[in-house]
C-alpha cells in the first residue's frame, strides 16, 4: 500500500501575465498542470496579471488563464486570491469563472498548526509617499465606479498610459523607498499575533529573521515571474522557496 501524500500547500504572487509575454503564460499553464494538483490549496498574493480593466474583458488571453485556473479546482485544490497593485480592480464575476474565493487585502491563515498573516505587501512600502496616495484613491468606491464605467478600450488605454508611467516612476526610485518599512512588518505581525508574514510585490524573494511580539518571526518574499516561475512550498515539516526555468529554457 502506498503512503498517502503529504499536505502541501503553494503561494505565488507578481506573475505579471500579460498577451505579450507568452513566455510566462506558458510558464504559469505548465505550473498549473503539473505541480499545482499536488497542493491542497494555492494562494495567489496578488498581480497574478500586468493589469487589469474588468471583468467584463471577455479576451480569449483572461479566457485561456480562468479556464486553466477552474479546471485545477476541479482537481481539488483550493484556489484563494488577495488582490494586487495591478489588479485589484479583478472581481466576483472573473474569479467565480476561475474557480477562485476572493480574500481581503490581509488574512490570518492557520498553516499546518501555525498562524501565518498573507498579504500582497504593497501597504508594507509606506515610504512610497506617492504610490500610497494613488492606493488611497484607486480603492475608494467612487474612483472605481468611475473607472468601471468607461467603454473597455478606454480602460485599455488608460491601463497601458499606467504601466508606462509606473515604469518610470519606479527607475526613479531608490530600492529603500520601494521595500518594506521595517516597522510596518513587525506593526503588522503584532497585530495579527502571528510570528510569519508572506508577501509578494517587492520581487525580491528572500525569507527575513525578525523579532516580533517579542519572539522570533519570519517574513517570506515570494519571488516574480520574469525571469522563471517562482513559488513557495509549505507542509507539516517547514518552507522553501521554489522555482522553475521557462518551458524550452526561454
Amino acid at each position: 500500500m502506498s503512503k498517502a501524500k503529504e499536505p502541501v500547500t503553494y503561494f505565488i504572487a507578481d506573475l505579471h501575465l500579460a498577451q505579450n509575454r507568452p513566455d510566462i503564460t506558458a510558464c504559469f499553464l505548465s505550473f498549473l498542470k503539473n505541480k499545482a494538483p499536488e497542493a491542497e490549496a494555492l494562494y495567489i498574493l496578488g498581480d497574478l496579471f500586468e493589469s487589469w480593466i474588468g471583468d467584463d474583458d471577455n479576451s480569449p488571453f483572461v479566457i485561456e488563464i480562468a479556464q486553466a485556473l477552474f479546471e485545477l479546482r476541479q482537481k481539488h485544490t483550493e484556489i484563494f486570491y488577495i488582490h494586487g497593485n495591478r489588479d485589484f480592480l479583478l472581481g466576483k464575476k472573473y474569479a467565480q469563472k476561475s474557480g477562485m474565493t476572493l480574500l481581503a487585502e490581509v488574512e490570518l491563515i492557520e498553516l499546518y498548526g501555525k498562524k501565518a498573516v498573507i498579504m500582497h505587501g504593497d501597504t508594507l512600502c509606506t515610504r512610497d509617499i506617492g504610490y500610497q496616495k494613488f492606493r488611497k484613491k484607486s480603492r475608494s468606491w467612487w474612483w472605481q465606479t468611475m473607472i468601471k464605467s468607461l467603454p473597455l478600450f478606454v480602460r485599455r488605454n488608460i491601463a497601458e498610459n499606467y504601466r508606462k508611467k509606473s515604469a518610470m516612476a519606479t527607475a526613479e526610485k531608490s530600492q529603500e523607498i520601494m521595500d518594506v518599512t521595517p516597522q510596518e512588518v513587525v506593526n503588522c505581525l503584532e497585530q495579527y499575533n502571528s510570528q510569519l508574514l508572506i508577501h509578494g510585490h517587492t520581487h525580491r524573494p528572500a525569507v527575513h529573521e525578525l523579532n516580533a511580539n517579542n519572539q522570533a518571526a519570519q517574513r517570506v518574499v515570494l519571488g516574480d515571474w520574469y525571469e522563471q516561475g517562482a513559488w513557495l512550498k509549505v507542509t507539516r515539516k517547514g518552507f522553501e522557496l521554489l522555482n522553475q526555468p521557462f518551458p524550452n529554457g526561454k
